[in-house]
């Protein structure tokens, strides 16, 4: 009997009430957006599937209209559970106004809990979360006032206290790959992430759930290397072919991101000297070479450009949570995606990797620092939002570089020999009390992690008193344009620094004399 359905048969396998797992992450990557597309489509013409609980590993969508925004229909969800809601802006809206139950978890900890699942665990025991909003003495991930069921609890294990995220079974996975052959077999040769599928899929198979995978193309049986198949067609229930299936919501198909061929080092155009380089490159000076290292969104995703400009991306490992090892992650809103790499791993593993302390390095934002050095990076600006990967790569990273501008909201800066404030931001993010824990200071402190906190006019480090003020831009008044624009007065380093006048040159810094000149 032939595994090959349209995607609207597929769309009617799904009933009423079922929890339903989708892959893929972010702007499109390994995303089964035609089955997004039909079960909108669906629910819009007919009003069913009903009160679904819809799972996915990290926020799908473009900020816009398309991935889980789409799936933004009242009645549709009952519950939704994911790492990240910001760049689902419709759904967020529901969530905000009640409509549904919403939960955010840490991004590694729902990609590893999808293999608990599968080996049919009571959950994922980790310390990932502790002593953060995830954590059930705080929100235990609960986004909004209808969501009340705990999914998290504190258990202690040989005298240490961590968290069990509860499992729970899957009655619907629906997968991407590149090719299926008759039979169901899969593989993910033009993809540019693999995420979870083999571990989503072995999910819902052991829940007695069923696999619908979406490829691009179909092969005849026994044609596809073994070798090259990601998820076995004992496995994978129903295939659907999407022939215009796009790699990303933004590239049709680019062998560099697939791994399929290296992306010639051509010169290139240095990024314009702007506030977000000059906090890039800041960051970049703590990196040690050889050191193996993540970036997190935003301003931390110019630092592979920042080295590149620099000479020395062949000298640092950059890795990508959804499982890029080494060579440029892509930066904007392709995120997670990379070229030039030595790997590509599943997520999973990349999670296991960074909670056991595998980075040397991390680069991370922030929204809100507090006087404690806690960081809250999901919870701002009014809107329901979520941490990503942000949780995991915190944890137990020995030296770890938080990064954003010191105030926000029409913030305007000149920049020449240093930095001069023209126009102040309107909203102070150095505040008394960050409004969500995302990373704890006081547990860095006693994991003996190095922390800076990196802005366009000062850095700060964690010390056992909390934050401590260790450099100040050229141009920059001490009392008016740093202390007066926090909630709090840190401690003042003697001596205090001046920030290395090499941020604002418009040329590259010299990091690879730097590097060879480093032991």
């Amino acid at each position: 009997m032939s595994k090959v359905l349209d995607v609207r048969e597929a769309v009617g396998l799904v009933r009423d009430g079922s929890t339903l797992l989708i892959g893929g992450s972010g702007a499109g990557h390994a995303v089964p957006q035609r089955f997004i597309d039909e079960l909108a489509a669906v629910f819009t013409a007919e009003g069913r599937p009903r009160d679904l609980t819809t799972v996915r590993v990290v926020g799908i969508g473009d900020f816009a209209d398309r991935g889980f925004s789409q799936l933004g229909l009242p009645g549709l969800m009952r519950r939704t559970i994911g790492s990240n809601i910001g760049n689902e802006p419709r759904l967020g809206a529901l969530v905000e106004a009640n409509q549904l139950e919403a939960y955010s978890f840490p991004q590694g900890v729902l990609s590893q809990l999808t293999r608990e699942i599968a080996a049919g665990r009571p959950g994922l025991v980790t310390q990932v979360g502790l002593g953060t909003y995830v954590d059930p003495r705080q929100t235990g991930g609960k986004q909004n006032a209808c969501t009340t069921e705990d999914l998290v609890e504190v258990v202690t294990l040989r005298g240490r206290e961590w968290l069990l995220y509860h499992a729970f079974p899957i009655d619907v996975a629906v997968i991407r790959g590149t090719t299926a052959d008759e039979d169901g077999n899969l593989t993910m040769e033009g993809e540019a992430v693999q995420g979870e599928m083999l571990a989503m899929a072995m999910a819902a198979h052991n829940s007695g759930g069923i696999v619908i995978a979406q490829v691009r193309q179909l092969a005849t049986r026994g044609s596809l290397r073994p070798r090259e198949v990601k998820v076995p067609a004992a496995l994978v229930d129903h295939v659907y072919v999407d022939p215009d299936q796009w790699q990303t919501y933004i590239t049709q198909d680019s062998p560099y991101y697939a791994g399929a061929q290296r992306r010639p080092v051509r010169p290139e155009p240095p990024l314009p000297l702007d506030v977000r380089k000059i906090i890039a490159r800041r960051s970049l000076l703590e990196f040690p070479p050889g050191a193996i290292c993540n970036l997190g969104f935003g301003i931390s995703q110019l630092i592979g450009r920042v080295a590149w400009e620099e000479g020395i991306i062949d000298q640092l490992v950059l890795t990508v949570e959804q499982g890029i090892f080494g060579g440029v992650p892509v930066a904007g809103n392709e995120g997670g995606a990379g070229f030039n790499y030595q790997a590509m791993i599943d997520q999973p593993s990349m999670f296991d990797f960074y909670d056991g302390g595998g980075l040397g390095i991390a680069s991370l934002s922030f929204a809100e620092v507090d006087a404690d050095g806690n960081v809250n990076v999901h919870a701002f600006e009014g809107r329901v939002r979520g941490p990503g990967g942000f949780p995991n790569i915190s944890a137990r990273t020995g030296r770890i570089n938080f990064v954003g501008t010191l105030t926000a909201g029409g913030l305007e800066l000149a920049i020449d020999d240093g930095v001069r404030v023209v126009r102040e931001g309107r909203l102070r993010k150095f505040v008394r009390r960050v409004r969500e824990v995302s990373f704890n200071g006081h547990l860095a402190r006693e994991r003996g992690q190095q922390v800076r906190y990196i802005t366009d006019r000062a850095v700060f480090a964690l010390a056992d008193d909390g934050l401590v003020l260790t450099e100040v831009a050229p141009g920059i008044g001490l009392e008016r344009d740093v202390l007066g624009q926090m909630e709090f007065r840190p401690r003042i380093a003697q001596p205090l620094l001046t920030m290395d006048r090499r941020l604002y040159a418009t040329g590259p810094m010299g990091l690879a004399t730097d590097f060879r000149a480093t032991p």
